[in-house]
């Protein structure tokens, strides 16, 4: 009978797969051998695999070619990176080498645009895309971006925004504007029109009143996303033919008008099983654009893409050592974790995300059910199923005396760090664990570097006051 880690991983997954093998009972995540990295690091751990990252924009760079050239379409498309995924430096260093554009959320990004800039990162030429809604810093920011003469396209998010552009930009500066589409919410969920954006009904009015009579504003991009991303569902293209209807009208009397973004949502894998049909959904995407814009009369738009947790995501991978084995009651058996997941896996805590979940080390051992569970004191500091079951199975541990069971959650590349308060205070006042960046060097062979050592007790008592 087959009743290994490694019979249930290959029978339940088709395994190996790309990024993940079994090598003399041990895992390796692209070529890399984890346990190496354990050895030299320890653990908890947080990975960033940088190739990964160029990886997934080439890939989503290919597919909308492709997608393109399929159906003759004569606009462009343009990769841009939105920031709040992970704002890390070599992340954005990373990003900026495959010819990608930002998108900015924050008054602070403003300050990441200007440090990339005098590093030589990026150029004027570069497009900087700034959305969410603005305060006085962040709008003050993107002003004076404008009059540093950088290609920035301020998306309004709402009608008050534009006054603060006119009123402190210089009168003879060119401000290139966008608009975001306040869309509908999904029907299940709380609300009914996001709270984000201009309404669908005031968008052409308040651009025939408001902007077309200002010489130095142009409306260049209409801004298009559904909080539930980029999925074939009759609501996704409903809300896209919605948008695409009002990039029409509004192209009939904004000639300056060119460029339809379409935002984010494009999905990571988050199990082995995962499946999504990338190529299909982008041809679908650009052939409905050009079709619905053809049959009013209209010029396809420039397609813009603010990819972010697709673009980072899988790049991240987070180790733990299992420190106890804790049988609660006849069924129940708890792995504790040497770290939390409401510290350093955020979103499994709180918004019930999954993540791909293998062991590195003790393939060859029997699996059992199991639960596992973060050190803090908090009853929901713990993680039992996974995307494709609604639990989880690891290998046995049969004594203390043996190596250490070591497991890693993958893909987990994304906002984990700032919501978990990266650096900062965090509950039961559990550390950061260390930070390692691995690359390629000319040969092919892998690198690492420590970018962070563990959040250390100095640190903590200092941001508290002690």
């Amino acid at each position: 009978m087959k009743n290994t880690y490694q019979d249930l991983i290959e029978q339940t997954f088709h395994f190996p797969q790309n990024g993940f093998e079994v090598i003399e009972n041990e895992l390796y995540f692209n070529k890399i051998p984890l346990m190496d990295i354990i050895k030299q690091y320890g653990t908890p751990l947080k990975l960033t695999y940088l190739p990964k990252i160029s990886e997934q924009i080439n890939h989503a760079k290919t597919m909308f070619k492709v997608a393109m050239a399929k159906v003759n379409y004569e606009g462009k498309y343009t990769y841009c990176y939105c920031t709040k995924s992970s704002h890390f430096s070599f992340i954005l260093e990373e990003v900026l080498k495959n010819d990608a554009h930002i998108e900015t959320s924050s008054a602070y990004d403003i300050e990441i645009i200007k440090d990339l800039y005098a590093n030589k990162k990026i150029t004027k030429d570069h497009i900087i895309i700034s959305n969410g809604f603005k305060r006085e810093p962040y709008l003050n920011g993107v002003v004076n971006l404008i009059k540093d003469g950088f290609n920035i396209v301020p998306i309004l998010d709402n009608k008050r925004e534009l006054d603060f552009y006119i009123s402190n930009a210089k009168k003879n500066s060119k401000i290139n504007i966008g608009i975001r589409i306040a869309s509908e919410e999904e029907p299940s969920f709380e609300f009914y029109t996001s709270r984000l954006g201009i309404r669908h009904k005031d968008i052409k009015e308040f651009y025939k009143t408001k902007i077309k009579p200002l010489e130095n504003v142009n409306l260049k991009m209409l801004h298009f996303f559904i909080n539930t991303g980029i999925k074939d569902t009759t609501y996704y293209w409903t809300e896209l033919l919605k948008a695409l209807n009002i990039y029409c009208e509004l192209k009939t009397i904004c000639p300056e008008l060119e460029g339809l973004n379409i935002g984010g949502g494009l999905p990571f894998k988050n199990s082995l099983g995962f499946e999504f049909e990338y190529e299909y959904m982008i041809e679908e995407i650009v052939a409905q654009i050009k079709e619905y814009c053809n049959s009013k009369g209209v010029k396809e738009p420039n397609i813009y893409t603010e990819f972010g947790s697709y673009t980072v995501a899988e790049s991240g991978v987070n180790i733990y050592s299992i420190v106890d084995v804790k049988e609660q009651n006849d069924t129940e058996m708890w792995y504790m974790i040497d770290n939390s997941f409401i510290t350093t896996l955020p979103d499994a805590w709180a918004i019930n995300q999954r993540y791909i979940l293998l062991a590195i080390n003790h393939w060859k051992e029997p699996f059992q059910r199991a639960n596992l569970g973060g050190m803090t004191c908090d009853s929901l500091d713990y993680y039992n199923s996974e995307a494709h079951v609604n639990q989880i199975f690891l290998p046995q541990i049969k004594n203390s005396s043996e190596e250490p069971l070591y497991i890693a959650f993958f893909n987990t590349g994304a906002y984990q760090e700032s919501l978990g308060g990266y650096g900062g205070i965090k509950h039961c006042l559990i550390p950061s664990p260390k930070h390692v960046v691995i690359d390629k060097d000319s040969t092919g062979d892998y690198t690492t570097k420590l970018f962070s050592k563990e959040q250390s007790a100095k640190s903590m008592l200092k941001i508290l006051g002690y």
